[in-house]
Parts: structure tokens; sequence; C-alpha cells
């Protein structure tokens, strides 16, 4: 990506503050910075980084001085005017001149408190709103650039899960599929894993388990759930196996998600609202009489981050537009005995949904 592609993304992010009732935005390090101008601080500090956004404006980034030369290196940095602030001075005051006295700004979610108290001290008259309330759909509207992105993070994520099929599980602890997972991720190139989750047995009847010392036995159900960034997208993924031949019940609710995950995934299609794909998957497992056991939204969507808007789950009624990612993952829970999710990324095109994961959906069976 060029600069200019950056000074694009900030163009439309002030447009849609002006739209949004704001005077602009004021982003601190984070997702949305490295989304909006491609800069990545060395680490989230107490000292100040922040970039202003506001419509018809040239951006402004205020970084301190010492990184001043790593901000001017930035892939962005050509679309904002950057500016550094010494020990001792005053940065909050420096970006208030900046601001309009009596402005409403949108701010980053992960703002220190330290720094919104700071600017609120220096600029009193201003207020501030959290992104995800009052710009949703900032980043969630993806171009042909983050598609391609994210459709080669899924194809590393799928090419481990190929992989992964051939390990042992039986007689191994979770945490070392779990490992075989983190290095298979990064053998197909991720830069960061966020999450390896192997739940077996009892324990996949926790969405969220994290990899333990459980040892994995011939007749558990696994749930493999995992992902990172590769090029600074994301990676999601969920599969169900099996340790040896699985019983008619557990194939069974294996069906009734995999049932559930297509379904959802055919209704996609734009104008139609986030909350009508969970319903979508959350009918067919009611109707197998398993609704109480489906405790999650369906969807979540997947950017520079792994968790951001849209979000498949009722009450949001947002329409799926073209571009739109996210992913698409119902599952059964049962407490004290076993879980099944099955999980793909979506990306919503003008004729309906493209899977940007490919791997089999059907229970594989595992040694």
């Amino acid at each position: 990506m060029t600069h200019e592609d950056y000074e694009r993304r900030m163009e439309r992010a002030g447009r849609a503050a002006a739209v949004a009732g704001l005077a602009g935005l004021v982003v601190t390090p984070g997702p949305d910075l490295v989304w909006l101008c491609g800069y990545t601080p060395p680490a989230a500090t107490e000292r100040l980084t922040a970039l202003v956004v506001e419509p018809g404006r040239r951006s402004r980034l205020l970084v301190p001085v010492l990184e001043q030369p790593d901000a001017e290196c930035a892939a962005g940095a050509g679309a904002v005017e950057v500016s550094g602030w010494s020990d001792g001075s005053n940065p909050y005051a420096q970006v208030a001149k900046w601001l309009a006295p009596e402005g409403r700004y949108g701010v980053s979610d992960g703002t220190w408190a330290l720094h919104l108290l700071g600017l609120q001290r220096s600029l009193p008259g201003s207020g501030y709103a959290a992104l995800t309330e009052v710009l949703p759909m900032l980043r969630a509207v993806k171009d042909a650039h983050e598609v391609a992105r994210l459709a080669a993070a899924g194809a590393a994520a799928d090419a481990t899960y190929e992989e992964i099929l051939g390990v042992r599980f039986a007689g191994r602890r979770e945490s070392e599929v779990a490992a075989d997972l983190t290095r298979l991720l990064l053998s197909h190139g991720h830069s960061q894993v966020d999450f390896t989750v192997v739940g077996s047995g009892p324990n996949g009847a926790n969405p969220h388990h994290e990899a333990g010392e459980r040892v994995i036995q011939e007749g558990d159900m696994v749930v493999l759930d995992f992902g990172g960034l590769k090029d600074g997208y994301g990676s999601d993924t969920t599969r169900t196996v099996h340790v040896g031949e699985p019983g008619a019940e557990e194939r069974k609710v294996h069906d009734i998600v995999r049932e559930a995950q297509q379904a959802a995934f055919e209704a996609v299609r734009p104008g139609v609202a986030c909350q009508d794909i969970d319903r979508v998957a959350r009918r067919v497992i009611k109707a197998a009489g398993y609704g109480e056991y489906f405790i999650h939204r369906t969807g979540h969507g997947i950017g520079v981050t792994t968790h951001e808007p849209p979000y498949l789950v009722e009450g949001e009624h947002l329409p799926l537009v073209p571009g739109m990612c996210f992913s698409i993952e119902p599952g059964i829970y049962l407490p004290g005995r076993f879980g099944v999710r099955i999980e793909d990324i979506v990306t919503c095109t003008e004729s309906g949904g493209r899977r940007l994961n490919e791997t089999g959906r059907e229970l594989a069976v595992v040694r």
C-alpha cells in the first residue's frame, strides 16, 4: 500500500466523522492507527501518540520526538503531517491546538484513560465517544486489497488444518497439539498467533477453552479453533475432529452444526440484516432440539483484528454490504460431554457470500 491509499482512508474517515456529527477523530496506538496511516509505534506507553483526522483537512500525527524518525518512515507518513513532542512539554496542549474547543470527537476504543483525561483537561469544552459506538463500520467494509490479504490468511490457516490432521492426538496433551498449531501457522506465514483452542472431550463444551494439560483420549471429540495475523490481516477458523470412529450422537450433532453453518452461509447477500444470519443458524439448531446449547453469536467481523464489527447477533440491524468480512461459526456445547463448532471466514459480495476458508467441513477422524 502507498501513502495515497492511506490518504484515501483518512479522507473517508473524515467524511464519515462529519456524517456522524463529529468534528473529527483522535486515534491512539492500536488497530485504528495502523489501518488509517500504517504506523505502529514501538509500544503504547504513557507517552502520547495521537492521530487527528478532521474532514477537509490534512491529518496530523503527534509522536514522542524520540519515535519521530520511525513515524516519518511509516507507510502512510506521506499523507500526514508528523510532529514530535519532547519530555517535559505538554503533548495534550499541543493536540488541543488542533481540535475545535467545543468539538465532539470519536476516539479509539483502547485509548488510555491517562491520555483521554489529559485531553479533557487541556480542552474542557470538548467531548469524546468511542469509535465502536459512533463509527462502528469504519473498518467493516474491506477493499479488494484487504479481502485479498484476508483470503491469504485464510489459506494459510487452511494449510495448517490440513497438516494438523496428520499429527497424533490420542495420548498427547491439548497444549502439545496447540503448540503444533502455533508452529504450523507460523510456518505458513503468520507473523502472530492469537489463539489456539484445543478443546478435547468435555473441554470442547467450553467455546473459549484454553488448551491445558488434559490428555486427549481415544473417543474424544476435539474442537480446534485457531488464528492470528498474516501480513497484518486476521485468520480465524474452527473445525471439530474425532479421535477414532465417532458414535451416532456425535455424528448427529456434527451434522446439525454443519447444516446450520451452511444455511447461514447461503443466507449471506447484500441488504440482509446481520441478525438474520444469526437467526438462520439458530433456527436449524433449535429445530433439531439443541437450541439451548448454542450459547454465543453466530459471527464477528475480522480485518486488522480478529474480532471487530460487524457482529452477527440478535439485535444487530445493520445490513450486510459487499466487502464486509466476518465469521460464520455456529456451535453446540453439551456440558460435561463434548462440543462441536464449524467456522469459516466469509466475505459478502454483490451476488452472495464467498468463503475464505475451504477445508472440509465433514467430521474428520484423527488418530
